[in-house]
């Protein structure tokens, strides 16, 4: 069974448990090895970002444990190409239908934001 590394396991520990699972089931199931770069995030971070604009809201699902964001990772490097990030995906929305868990990719969003997943505001408010 394949592991997530001790980067992704501290980043979803304090993560939705609901969320957790589809990441953990999403890491068995998934075609490439990734890891979680970001799980609970602070409101100071989060100002930070939307200030460099590497974010557009203060209403982040990060800062509730609504969220995470993934990295994918090839030969153990962590790598960026969209194509992966459809794969991910693929793997993400797969592991959330087998456990009937709701979640959004940043992929699908007009602005897309491909390492992006979070459940769902309608289910988890």
């Amino acid at each position: 069974m394949p592991d997530l590394d001790n980067r992704a396991l501290r980043a979803i520990a304090d993560v939705h448990p609901d969320l957790a699972k589809v990441v953990r089931r999403a890491a068995y199931i998934a075609p490439l090895s990734f890891t979680v770069t970001e799980g609970v995030r602070s409101l100071a971070r989060q100002r930070r970002l939307v200030a460099a604009g590497a974010s557009r809201t203060l209403r982040s699902r990060h800062l509730t444990g609504h969220a995470v964001d993934l990295a994918a990772k090839v030969g153990g490097q962590i790598r960026w190409d969209w194509p992966l990030y459809e794969r991910l995906a693929a793997a993400m929305k797969a592991a959330a239908s087998e456990l009937h868990i709701p979640i959004e990719w940043g992929g699908d969003w007009k602005m897309r934001d491909g390492p992006h997943f979070q459940l769902t505001w309608e289910t988890y408010p």
